[in-house]
C-alpha cells in the first residue's frame, strides 16, 4: 500500500481529537502520552507509534471498535514503513553512472515493463541476458532510478553472485529481501516455502520493484519472483535462463559505433577536448561496442593525462597485444570473460579455446566438432552452453560468432593452457578439413569430377550439386581463411588444389567480392611449387575475375600477359589461347572491336587444334560478342545459331556439364541479336527459354539480370503489362544481389511507370 493511497496515522489522529473537542494538552494528560509526541504524530514525523501508546490514545478518545481498529492498524503499517526505511541498506540501489549513454530502445522496453499488464497471480518480470561486459548491470541500475517514481514503496537491488563459485542461495537471497521489506530477523520463517510465500504476500500488497542481478540459474530465481500485484522484478544474467516461464525478454548487445563513441567522450570529458574524433573513434570501433571495454580505455586515458590517444589506438590494432590492454586498476576485460570461461565444463573450456583457430566471422557445429575433437551431437553441447553463457552469439542458419575480444580472450586461453605443438597440430587438422571440404565442394561443379565416388569419411556428406553450393557460400569465409592460413604456412600443393576446384563454381557466383583473392592465393602456390602452367592458369582465372561488369580492362591485359609468358615458358598450349581470350575480352572493354576479334579468332584456331571443344566453342561467342557489340547484329545471330546446333548435338564432342551451362547463355545472346533485329516475338521466346534454363541452374549474374531488364521491356512493347512489370522486378533484385544499385533503382522505377 503506497503513501499517498488514503490518510496516514497523523491525520487521522487530528480528526479524532477534534472531533472530541480535546486540544493537544488535553488528550495528552487524559492518555498520558506526551504532547511532543502527540505534536510529532499528528505531523507525520512519527507514523508508527508503538501499539501501547495507540491502545491509550483509542481509550482517552473513546473510539468505537472501527475506528480503534483503523488506528491500530495505520500504526503497525507506520512501524513496518519506518523499519523498512531503516533497514533498505541491505539492498539499496546502487549509484548510477554520470556518462550513462545510449541504450534508447532498451529503456523504452523498461518504462513498458512498468506498465506491462499481467494475467491475475502472474508477476511482471524482466529478464536482460548478454555476454560479459555489455554493461547489463549499469543498464539495469540506471534504468531503475528512473522509474523509481513509479514505486513508492521502494526499488530493492540484491547481487545474487551468478558467476563466482558459490551464487547466493534462493534462501539466503530470500532473507535479505525480507529484511529489506521490514520483516525483523526472528519473523523470517525457516520453511522455505513458507518464507517465499510471505516474500510474495508482501509483494503483492506493495509496489517494489526488486531488481536481482547477476543470476546463476533458474532454480535460484524462481522463489524471488513476485506471483502478482503492482511489483515487479528485474533480472539481469549471463545465463538465458531458458527454463522461466512467462518473462518478458531483453537481449542487450553491443553499443552501436557512434554510442561508443559519445559514451568514450563522455567518460573523457575535458580529456576528449585534445583528441581527434576520427581517433576517438578508433578506440571505440577497437573495443567492440563493449561499455566495459569502453570505460577500461578511457579510465587509462584519464589516468594518464600525458598518454597520447592515437599511440593507445595503434597498440590496440595489434591483436597479439590487444587484449592485455584493456585493464586499469581493477577493470580487466579477461577477468570478466574469465568469470563466464570458469562456469563452463572442462570439455566445453577445450572446445571454446579451439575455437579461436577457426578463421572467419562465425562457425557452425561441424567445423566445431572438427575443432573440438567431438561427434556432432557433443558439438551441439557444448555450443549451447557456450551461447548460454554468453561466450558465443548465436546466429541464423545455425551459425555462431564470436565478440572479437571473446575471440582474442579464447586464444589467450589456447596459448596459455596447451602446448606449442597441439596448437600447431590442431590449426593443421582444422585449416586441412576446410580446404578439403571446400575443394571437394568445388568439384561438383568441375567436368570430370560431380559427385565423389568415395567420399572422404572424414568430411561432412554432401548429396547434391545444391548442397555443396550452398556450402561454399555460407562458409566462403572460413574455407577462404584457411587458404590464408595455408599460405602463409607453406602448404601450397592443398592451396592450389582448393584455388584451381574453384575455377567452374565461381562462374555460377561471378560478382562474389572473394575471387580475386582465391585465385591470387593460387597464383602464389603454383609459383612456389615451381609450376608456370598452373600459375599461367591461375593468373588467367584472375583475368576472368577482373574482366566481369563493371570490369577492369586495364587488370585483364596485365593478367593475361603474365599468364601469356608463363604459359609459353611452360609450352602450355591450352593457357596461352586463354591467354589471348582475356586479352580479347579487355579490348572488347576498351572499344577496341577488331583487335578482340583477332584475339578470340586466334584463341579460337588454337582450342581447335588441340581438340579442345568447349574452349573452342567458348572463343567463337566471344567473337560473336563483338560483332554485336559493334552493331553486326545479324552476323552475330548467325555465329550465336550455329553454337547453339554444336550445343544441341549429342556428337559434339563437347562436356555435358559445359552444353548445360552454355546454352541458356547463347539462348540470351540470340534473344538480344533478334531484339536489335526487330523480331519481337521470336526475341522474348529466346530470352524466356534462356531465362528459365538459367533459374535451373541457380546461377544468377549479371547476364541473367541484363536479360530480364531487355524481356520486360519488349513484353512493355507488346502491351503485356502485367509480364513486364514481374521481369523488372526480378531483374531489380539480381542486380541488387549483385551490388549493381542503379540499375536496380532503374529498373524498380520502370515498374511504376509500366502502363498498361
Amino acid at each position: 500500500m503506497g503513501e499517498t493511497d488514503g490518510p496516514g496515522f497523523g491525520e487521522v489522529l487530528r480528526g479524532h481529537r477534534r472531533a472530541a473537542r480535546l486540544t493537544l494538552e488535553q488528550l495528552a494528560e487524559v492518555s498520558g502520552v506526551s504532547a511532543r509526541t502527540l505534536s510529532d504524530m499528528e505531523r507525520g514525523r512519527s507514523k508508527g507509534p508503538q501499539a501501547r501508546s495507540v491502545t491509550a490514545l483509542a481509550n482517552a478518545l473513546k473510539l468505537d471498535d472501527g475506528a480503534r481498529e483503523q488506528l491500530i492498524e495505520l500504526a503497525r503499517d507506520g512501524r513496518l514503513r519506518d523499519h523498512w526505511a531503516r533497514r533498505s541498506g541491505l539492498c539499496e540501489l546502487p549509484r548510477s553512472v554520470e556518462d550513462f549513454t545510449g541504450r534508447g530502445v532498451e529503456l523504452i522496453w523498461l518504462s513498458e515493463l512498468v506498465y506491462a499488464e499481467s494475467s491475475p497471480g502472474v508477476g511482471v518480470v524482466g529478464l536482460i541476458t548478454g555476454s560479459a561486459g555489455l554493461g547489463k548491470t549499469t543498464f539495469a541500475v540506471r534504468a531503475a532510478h528512473s522509474v523509481r517514481p513509479s514505486f513508492p514503496d521502494g526499488v530493492l537491488f540484491l547481487d545474487l553472485f551468478g558467476m563466482s563459485q558459490q551464487p547466493l542461495a534462493a534462501d539466503d537471497a530470500l532473507r535479505l529481501l525480507l529484511r529489506a521489506l521490514g520483516v525483523a530477523d526472528q519473523h523470517v520463517l525457516g520453511d522455505p516455502h513458507e518464507r517465499s510465500s510471505l516474500y510474495r504476500s508482501l509483494l503483492r500488497d506493495k509496489r517494489v520493484l526488486v531488481v536481482l542481478d547477476n543470476a546463476a540459474s533458474e532454480e535460484q530465481v524462481r522463489p524471488l519472483l513476485p506471483g502478482g500485484g503492482a511489483s515487479r522484478a528485474l533480472i539481469t544474467t549471463r545465463r538465458l535462463l531458458a527454463g522461466l516461464e512467462g518473462v518478458r525478454r531483453l537481449v542487450l548487445g553491443p553499443l552501436p559505433l557512434s554510442e561508443s563513441t559519445e559514451l568514450l567522450t563522455g567518460i573523457l570529458g575535458e580529456r576528449s577536448a585534445g583528441d581527434e574524433e576520427s581517433t576517438l573513434a578508433r578506440l571505440a570501433e577497437l573495443c567492440g561496442g563493449l561499455p566495459l571495454a569502453l570505460r577500461i580505455i578511457g579510465n587509462r586515458l584519464l589516468s594518464r593525462p600525458d598518454w597520447d590517444a592515437a599511440e593507445l589506438a595503434t597498440r590496440l590494432a595489434d591483436e597479439e597485444r590487444r587484449l592485455h590492454q584493456f585493464k586499469a586498476g581493477d577493470l580487466k576485460i579477461a577477468n570478466a570473460f574469465g568469470m563466464s570461461y570458469e562456469q563452463l565444463a572442462d570439455s566445453t573450456r577445450r572446445v571454446f579455446r579451439n575455437l579461436a583457430v577457426v578463421p572467419g566471422r562465425d562457425l557452425d557445429a561441424t567445423v566445431t566438432a572438427v575443432a573440438g575433437g567431438i561427434p556432432i551431437t557433443d558439438a551441439w553441447d557444448a555450443l549451447d552452453e557456450l551461447v548460454d553463457l554468453g561466450l558465443l552469439q548465436d546466429g541464423a542458419a545455425g551459425r555462431y560468432r564470436f565478440h572479437d575480444l571473446v575471440r582474442l580472450f579464447a586464444r589467450d586461453r589456447l596459448h596459455e593452457e596447451e602446448t606449442a605443438a597441439g596448437q600447431r597440430a590442431l590449426r593443421e587438422r582444422v585449416t586441412s578439413w576446410l580446404l578439403r571440404m571446400a575443394t571437394m565442394s568445388g568439384r561438383w561443379f568441375e567436368p570430370g569430377y560431380g559427385r565423389p565416388d568415395q567420399p572422404d569419411p572424414d568430411l561432412a556428406v554432401l548429396t547434391s550439386a545444391e548442397e555443396a553450393d550452398g556450402w561454399l557460400r555460407v562458409n566462403v569465409d572460413n574455407w577462404l581463411g584457411a587458404m590464408q592460413v595455408a599460405a602463409s604456412s607453406g602448404r601450397h600443393p592443398l592451396v592450389l588444389d582448393c584455388a584451381e576446384s574453384m575455377h567452374w563454381f565461381s562462374d555460377r557466383w561471378a560478382h562474389s567480392p572473394h575471387w580475386r583473392e582465391v585465385f591470387a592465393l593460387g597464383a602464389e602456390a603454383a609459383g612456389a611449387l615451381g609450376d608456370p602452367a598452373q600459375q599461367a592458369t591461375q593468373l588467367n582465372y584472375l583475368a576472368w575475375v577482373h574482366s566481369v561488369p563493371p570490369g577492369d580492362p586495364e587488370a585483364v591485359l596485365r593478367y593475361a600477359a603474365e599468364a601469356l609468358e608463363l604459359a609459353t615458358r611452360a609450352d602450355a598450349t591450352a593457357q596461352i589461347a586463354w591467354s589471348h581470350e582475356y586479352t580479347a575480352e579487355a579490348l572488347l572493354l576498351l572499344g577496341r572491336h577488331d583487335g578482340a576479334i583477332e584475339s578470340s579468332s586466334r584463341a579460337a584456331e588454337m582450342f581447335r587444334g588441340i581438340g579442345d571443344i568447349d574452349s573452342y566453342v567458348q572463343s567463337n561467342a566471344a567473337i560473336a560478342k563483338c560483332l554485336f557489340e559493334e552493331g553486326r547484329y545479324a552476323e552475330a545471330l548467325e555465329r550465336y545459331l550455329g553454337l547453339l546446333a554444336v550445343l544441341d548435338d549429342p556428337g559434339s564432342g563437347m562436356t555435358p556439364s559445359v552444353v548445360v551451362h552454355s546454352r541458356p547463355l547463347a539462348l540470351l545472346r540470340i534473344g538480344s541479336c533478334l531484339r536489335h533485329l526487330g523480331r519481337r516475338a521470336d526475341a522474348i521466346s529466346a530470352l524466356s527459354k534462356g531465362i528459365d534454363l538459367v533459374d535451373e541452374l541457380g546461377a544468377s549474374d549479371y547476364r541473367q539480370a541484363d536479360a530480364l531488364e531487355t524481356l520486360a521491356s519488349l513484353l512493355a512493347d507488346e502491351g503485356r503489362t502485367d509480364e513486364s512489370r514481374r521481369a523488372y522486378v526480378r531483374a531489380a533484385q539480381v542486380f541488387e544481389s549483385i551490388g549493381d544499385t542503379t540499375a536496380s533503382n532503374r529498373c524498380q522505377a520502370l515498374v511504376t511507370t509500366t502502363t498498361a
